[in-house]
C-alpha cells in the first residue's frame, strides 16, 4: 500500500486497499475520516511535447487525507487544501493547452493524436469528480470540497467538449478531402470530355485528308474544286461525329448505334 504510514487513518480503510496498487480513483470514508485515492494527470504522446503515455494505461496515485478535525494532508509536497486544489488545477491546465492543439491543428494525423491524448484525460477528470462528488457526499460541511468538486465538473465539461470539437474537425477535414477528391475527378471528366469532343470534330477530315493525300496520281489532285468539296464533307461528318459522341442527337448514327442493341433484344 502507498498511502504513508504516519498518516491515522482507521483499518478499517486500510484494509479496502489491495496488494497490487492503489486501484481506480475513488473516495473512502470511516469515523469521519476521508481519503481520496485520485490519478496523476495521464501523460500524453502530443506533437512537441516530451512526456510519453504509459502503454500499459497505469496511472500514478496521489493521496489526500481529510481528519476528522477538518485537516487536509497530502503524500505530495503541497498539503492542505491547497494540494486538492493543485490537482485539479493541473487538469484544467491540461485542457486549456489540449485546446490550443486544436486550434493549431491543421491535418488528419493532428486530429487523431489530439483525440489519442484527449480520451484518457477526459477519463480521469470524470472519474476525478465522481469521485469528489462522492466526497461531498460523505463530508456535507466542507465547502472548500464543494468549490473543488464544481471546479472538476467544468473541466470534465469542458474536456468532453473538447473531445466532440475534435471529432467534429476531424469529420469535417475528411469530408473536405473527399469533396476536394470529387471536384477534381469531375474536372478531369470535363477535360477528357473535350479532348474526346476534339478527335470526334476532326477524325473524319484527318481520315479523308490521309486517303487523298497517298501518292498515286488519278488527276483529281490538279482540281482544286474538289479539295474544297472534301474539305466540307470533312468539316460537316466531323460536326455529325461530335454531336454523336456528345450527347447522341443525330438520328443516323443514333440508329446505328442503337440498332445492335435492338437486335440483341429481339434475339433474347
Amino acid at each position: 500500500m502507498l498511502v504513508p504510514k504516519t498518516w491515522d487513518l482507521p483499518e478499517e480503510i486500510r484494509r479496502r486497499f489491495g496488494l497490487k496498487g492503489a486501484g481506480h480513483q475513488r473516495a473512502m470514508a470511516a469515523e469521519g475520516h476521508l481519503l481520496l485515492i485520485l490519478h496523476c494527470l495521464p501523460l500524453t504522446q502530443g506533437r512537441g511535447s516530451s512526456q510519453s503515455s504509459d502503454p500499459l494505461g497505469r496511472r500514478q496515485p496521489v493521496f489526500f487525507w481529510r481528519s476528522p478535525q477538518g485537516r487536509w494532508r497530502s503524500d505530495h509536497r503541497i498539503s492542505g487544501i491547497q494540494g486538492l486544489q493543485q490537482h485539479v488545477k493541473s487538469y484544467e491546465t491540461a485542457s486549456e493547452a489540449l485546446a490550443k492543439r486544436l486550434h493549431r491543428a491543421q491535418w488528419a494525423d493532428d486530429y487523431f493524436q489530439l483525440l489519442q491524448d484527449i480520451a484518457p484525460v477526459e477519463l480521469a477528470a470524470k472519474n476525478l469528480h465522481a469521485t469528489l462528488q462522492a466526497a461531498r457526499e460523505a463530508v456535507p460541511e466542507d465547502r472548500d470540497l464543494i468549490d473543488v468538486r464544481d471546479w472538476a465538473r467544468e473541466i470534465e465539461r469542458s474536456l468532453s467538449l473538447l473531445y466532440i470539437s475534435t471529432q467534429n474537425a476531424l469529420n469535417f477535414y475528411m469530408a473536405r478531402q473527399a469533396e476536394t477528391q470529387a471536384r477534381l475527378g469531375t474536372q478531369s471528366i470535363k477535360i477528357g470530355t473535350r479532348l474526346n469532343v476534339l478527335a470526334a470534330l476532326f477524325f473524319p477530315l484527318t481520315a479523308i485528308a490521309s486517303l487523298f493525300g497517298m501518292n498515286l496520281p488519278s488527276g483529281l489532285e490538279l482540281q482544286v474544286g474538289l479539295f474544297w468539296l472534301v474539305l466540307l464533307i470533312g468539316v460537316a461528318m466531323g460536326v455529325v461525329t461530335q454531336r454523336w459522341v456528345l450527347d447522341g442527337r443525330h438520328e443516323g448514327l443514333r440508329g446505328l448505334w442503337r440498332s445492335p442493341q435492338k437486335a440483341e433484344g429481339n434475339d433474347s
